[in-house]
């Protein structure tokens, strides 16, 4: 995606690696910052084998942890900010419906985070959105900030504007080696390149790349079902394109989490995925028999046919994606332990996208020797213990 015609120049002030959500917001916030950046992707765009593609996503004010909450008014405004910068829409208000049991720690913490105090049970929330059945004793709490992203378009939003800011973005370019020092030295299928800085946002590669830097980061790819259900009648549910999205917290049998997704991708199919999957080597997630036994399937057509009568209970549609989860479900942004010019961004387990315009502006702010915009200590690598052992 370099221009054509041009010499391929190898120097840049700062190296990014990978170019999904989270390393284009990163080279988005450097090129803004007048950093000469280069953005490296192995797939050529647009593809689908990393964790960014599709056409939805939720973004939430609602966290139960309040370290995600508290950057969640930035993250809305950056996303309206890249919105007027290329004059598209990314961003669908539906508002977000929690289901959990009362008094749930992760339910009551969404609560607290929104600064509501009106709790729905099961008659209210069934009078407000017909599709929705609670089950006895159940209750829901609204998120009236919350909707969805569009993803793919974010995606190509954030990279247009980068590019229009003078970076470049070379697609079809696998990196083969990193070289670090003073200045580091990335070998890619084709060609060898040079920076001062170097940011690897590879998502379920990270951990390859890291283990040439003398680290073993504890992340685990997963592969993830993303399922499309068809209302037994359409118009019927009341789950059309204009009903909210919605997240349990703290139901036995979905410890996961289940969310859904109003329909969007695909006329009169909802999207409802189990938060959840099957480790996965990331080259091989699509070579998975299709006669394996899939028990997440199994887990969102019981929640369906309790929560969602509308719905068929077996999927219309089904695709795949692709999680890289840490053990705590934290984010990890943080410099390498021994190379400080090498900052790593990984780890977004499954909850990464919407935060990517704060996450990729952290990450610009790590690799530049400034004063992160927030307290970093829930997202530092030595929270996992070997790790600082391997890296010496």
């Amino acid at each position: 995606m370099a221009a054509p015609g041009q010499p391929q120049k190898s120097t840049y002030d700062v190296i990014v690696i990978g170019a999904g959500i989270q390393g284009s917001f990163t080279a988005y916030h450097l090129a803004q910052r007048h950093k000469d950046t280069l953005l490296l992707e192995q797939f050529l765009l647009p593809h689908s084998r990393g964790s960014s593609h599709g056409q939805s996503r939720i973004i939430r004010s609602a966290y139960p942890q309040e370290y995600y909450s508290r950057m969640m008014p930035d993250c809305f405004c950056l996303w309206q900010q890249l919105e007027a910068e290329t004059g598209t829409t990314l961003y669908r208000q539906t508002g977000l419906v929690l289901l959990g049991p009362p008094g749930e720690p992760e339910l009551e913490a969404c609560r607290r985070s929104l600064g509501v105090d009106e709790v729905l049970d099961a008659a209210a929330l069934s009078r407000r959105f017909p599709g929705f059945r609670l089950q006895a004793g159940q209750v829901a709490v609204l998120d009236s900030t919350a909707g969805v992203l569009f993803a793919d378009r974010a995606l190509r939003a954030v990279q247009e504007v980068f590019r229009r800011h003078g970076g470049t973005l070379r697609d079809g370019e696998k990196v083969l080696s990193i070289q670090p020092g003073a200045t580091v030295t990335v070998t890619t299928t084709a060609g060898v390149y040079k920076a001062p800085r170097l940011i690897i946002t590879a998502g379920a590669w990270t951990g390859a790349f890291v283990e040439q830097l003398g680290l073993h980061l504890p992340l685990q790819p997963l592969r993830i079902d993303v399922c499309y259900w068809r209302e037994k009648q359409p118009g019927s549910a009341g789950l059309g394109s204009v009903s909210p999205c919605f997240l349990t917290l703290g139901l036995s049998q979905a410890p996961h989490g289940i969310y859904g997704l109003p329909s969007i991708e695909y006329p009169g199919l909802m999207k409802v995925c189990h938060h959840h999957g099957s480790p996965t080597d990331p080259d091989r997630r699509d070579q998975a028999p299709s006669s394996a036994p899939r028990p997440d399937i199994s887990v969102l057509s019981s929640f369906i046919s309790s929560y969602l009568p509308g719905l068929e209970t077996q999927p219309a549609v089904m695709e795949t994606c692709l999680y890289t989860n840490t053990p705590d479900e934290d984010f990890i942004l943080d410099r390498h332990p021994k190379f400080s010019n090498i900052v790593i961004g990984a780890g977004f387990s499954g909850h990464g996208f919407k935060l990517a315009p704060v996450v990729g502006k952290l990450l610009c702010e790590l690799s530049l020797g400034e004063e992160p915009s927030y307290n970093m200590a829930h997202f530092a690598i030595t929270r996992f213990p070997g790790v600082l052992g391997a890296a010496q």
